[in-house]
């Protein structure tokens, strides 16, 4: 098949899609990826509103196994696990992305300011992100969560923290790679000012590199939101998270198995889906 130039495109008086361009390059193992992806983030934002009914309140007789009225079973007070698997679905992946976004955010800013500026800024914002590197962040984000009271706002900070310098370094070699290139030193010459050049020319050479590391991270970040709600110190009933639906039922497992091998499955699942995804991503970027 011909290709079109972007020089053609616009002859022909049609402007060439970035968008159009990256996702007829996937393959067809990328696009069931992104596929999955887009179903478990549909499932996710609108289940709630399908949910058959209220999670938090008893709607059945107490362990009833997976049958036609409970497809999914009740719990130890009653309550739909359905309802609740869905409700649990839609705060853990939003949740996970939270995390992620905000270690993006604060990240990506530290290293495009350090790797645009340079000099001692560039070292004093780099030995703060070695200080956060070397800490043991699972264990700190367990000691802030403990002194702070147990609670999903508590744990989603306590990660924010300690989830951002990764990002930070990886930004900053993105721009420093950049900054060296001959157009760059054409943007200077031009006398192009500091503040144009940093959102014009720099960051948007780093926002690949920023896309692919987010959504490979997605997974990780869902893993130990989930962790640290199955130890009790995220989400506290009867606030439905996978990670705090799958301890409560590892409570009674002997009784009604399906309390906790549901939760633990959608968890493996969205992780799954959000590892495969970011491979996707990732593939797609390289090609381009």
């Amino acid at each position: 098949m011909a290709t079109v130039t972007p020089t053609e495109a616009t002859r022909a008086g049609v402007a060439p899609r970035w968008r159009l361009r990256v996702l007829g390059s996937a393959r067809v193992p990328d696009r069931l990826a992104l596929a999955a992806l887009a179903l478990v983030l549909l499932v996710a934002i609108f289940g709630p509103f399908f949910e058959p009914h209220n999670p938090r309140l008893a709607a059945g007789l107490p362990f009833q196994s997976p049958n036609g009225a409970f497809p999914f079973g009740t719990d130890d007070a009653g309550r739909d696990m359905l309802s609740a698997g869905l409700s649990g679905l839609q705060l853990t992946m939003l949740s996970g992305i939270a995390i992620v976004g905000v270690g993006l955010l604060i990240g990506g800013t530290v290293g495009l300011i350090a790797g645009s500026a340079g000099g001692l800024l560039d070292s004093v914002l780099m030995r703060i992100t070695d200080l956060f590197l070397a800490l043991p962040a699972p264990v700190l984000a367990i000691a802030v969560v403990a002194a702070f009271g147990p609670s999903l706002f508590h744990t989603l900070i306590a990660i924010s923290i300690f989830w951002w310098p990764y990002y930070a370094r990886l930004i900053r070699a993105e721009v420093k790679a950049f900054a060296a290139r001959p157009h760059m030193e054409a943007v200077r010459l031009a006398r192009v000012s500091r503040a144009r050049r940093l959102l014009r020319h720099l960051l948007p050479g780093a926002i690949p590199t920023a896309i692919v590391a987010a959504s490979l991270d997605i997974g990780a970040a869902i893993t130990l939101l989930a962790s640290l709600s199955f130890l009790g110190l995220g989400a506290q009933p009867p606030t439905p998270e996978l990670g705090s639906l799958t301890a409560q039922g590892f409570a009674n497992l002997q009784t009604g198995w399906w309390l906790a091998v549901i939760p633990g499955v959608l968890v493996f699942v969205v992780v799954l889906v959000a590892n495969l995804a970011g491979d996707a991503i990732r593939d797609i970027l390289e090609r381009r």
